[in-house]
């Protein structure tokens, strides 16, 4: 009986020693090439709300809760999750460079995971990493091996399912966006009901004549301009774009008529909004546009009505190449 305990013993001590000859630390990569701009591919993983449509975390169980909290999105964006298959844990961004790196630490346990996005022949390459430290724990060694298989398989059903939803994304190009997330007030304004060909020449006429009976009807009522000739655009009807030429206006009062040869007055969207700069011609705004569009659908981010454009710069004062053209998105808030 002894022996045998000595023996056990003896093998429980080689165990331990080989367990401590181990590698504390294990690491896993896998990839996949994206036939998607790395910007659309990045804003996938930089969001957790965006991870969950296609991560094997929230596949592996569809009753599992998530919850949110600090940032959106980007390093301080923090999600934990609670599940009866996957347990309990934390996941935090520690780093967020776009359009190229993801860093996540994973909580409890001292192991981290990330995503490493490099430009291919118009396509994305992306890396996801793991790597955990066991530490002094011999158990955890002995299973990394096992556990890194299960991983690798995990990540590369998880890189498949993002492969699939980036290339469901529109393929524009919406890196050079410089966008801005703010909450616009509601203000007054004059507005005609307008159609026109959707093409510049055409909407630009068509503008034209409306400003310029609605800047009469401004005077004649002694209302002030109160900002930038704004452009809301309402539908399409067959071949043709249907907008409000609206111009923000002051003093209106209880003797100010509502509706005076087509110029009405009413207001402005107010709400939280997604803004964007556009410097140049007129003729370019529909690209614009579509980047927007992109932007929106990558991100997730719902419209909440019509989208405006605000023409800040005097095209008979400023050259062609310098006009501002501030483009507005209403969208909903992010829960």
């Amino acid at each position: 009986m002894q022996k045998v305990l000595y023996g056990a013993a003896a093998a429980i001590a080689a165990l331990i020693l080989l367990g401590f000859l181990l590698p504390s630390k294990h690491r896993v990569q896998v990839s996949v090439e994206i036939d998607a701009h790395p910007v659309t591919v990045f804003a996938q993983i930089n969001d957790f709300r965006r991870q969950v449509l296609w991560s094997p975390l929230a596949e592996s169980d569809p009753n599992a809760r998530f919850i949110y909290s600090g940032n959106s999105r980007g390093a301080g964006a923090v999600m934990t999750w609670d599940g009866a298959v996957i347990g309990n844990g934390t996941q935090t961004i520690v780093e967020s460079r776009k359009p190229e790196h993801v860093g996540i630490a994973i909580s409890p346990g001292d192991a981290r995971t990330w995503f490493d996005l490099a430009p291919g022949t118009g396509t994305t390459v992306v890396t996801w990493g793991f790597e955990a430290d066991y530490g002094l724990n011999i158990i955890g060694r002995y299973f990394a091996s096992l556990l890194g298989s299960v991983i690798a398989r995990d990540y590369e059903a998880g890189l498949a399912n993002l492969k699939s939803l980036a290339e469901s994304l529109p393929r524009v190009d919406f890196s050079d966006l410089e966008v801005e997330h703010l909450v616009v007030e509601a203000a007054d304004i004059a507005y005609l009901e307008t159609t026109a060909q959707p093409e510049p020449g055409a909407i630009s006429e068509a503008m034209g004549h409306a400003y310029f009976d609605i800047l009469n009807f401004i005077d004649r009522h002694g209302l002030q301009e109160a900002g930038a000739p704004l452009s809301i655009t309402r539908s399409w009807s067959g071949a043709a774009l249907l907008f409000d030429a609206a111009i923000p206006v002051r003093g209106i009062d209880e003797n100010t008529p509502r509706n005076a040869k087509g110029v009405r007055l009413g207001q402005t969207y107010g709400g939280p909004a997604i803004r964007v700069k556009h410097l140049g011609s007129y003729r370019a705004l529909a690209t614009t546009h579509r980047k927007i569009s992109a932007y929106l659908a990558a991100l997730g981010i719902e419209r909440n009505g019509p989208a405006w454009e605000s023409y800040v710069s005097d095209p008979g004062k400023v050259p062609e190449a310098e006009l501002i053209t501030y483009v507005y998105y209403p969208v909903k808030p992010t829960l």
